[in-house]
């Protein structure tokens, strides 16, 4: 029986960056017409329209979830014995963790648009990585189902 997500949330990317690769799509689309056949620009146009829509996309699919007695984050996740405690941290905080601070083994989802993080101590002693570092558009909810999923656990 799977149970509903305790937390679900996707990190799309922010609606100003398709607004942007839709503006350089049409720029290239620009300094293409005037130099082949119009059918040879639309052709150039689609090509590099599916290529941004891909690639954006792809980049914003990331999910992090809470659910069934798991902590998924990307590609990773971990089971709620190993989950220690998790922490919300403000775009300062995150910055240095994630630069000047942070661990080489420590597991990192980051997106440059999200600012804030949550950090989440890892205690399977088997596991090499400290620490999962994950950006977050609502850092004090994912906090809260990890606490939830702890002590489910």
């Amino acid at each position: 029986m799977t149970l509903a997500p305790v937390y679900a949330e996707r990190l799309g990317v922010p609606l100003r960056w398709w607004v942007q690769g839709t503006m350089l799509v049409a720029t290239l689309w620009l300094a293409v017409v005037v130099a082949m056949p119009a059918i040879g620009a639309w052709i150039i146009t689609a090509i590099a329209l599916a290529a941004l829509s891909f690639g954006l996309w792809s980049y914003g699919s990331a999910r992090i979830s809470v659910a069934d007695g798991t902590f998924r984050a990307g590609r990773a996740h971990i089971g709620a014995a190993y989950v220690g405690t998790a922490t919300a941290l403000d775009p300062e905080e995150t910055r240095r963790i994630a630069g000047v601070d942070a661990d080489a083994r420590a597991y990192l989802l980051l997106r440059p648009y999200l600012k804030r993080a949550v950090k989440v101590e890892i205690t399977d002693p088997a596991d090499p990585t400290p620490y999962w570092l994950v950006c977050t558009r609502r850092p004090e909810d994912l906090v809260r189902a990890l606490a939830a999923l702890t002590h489910a656990g």
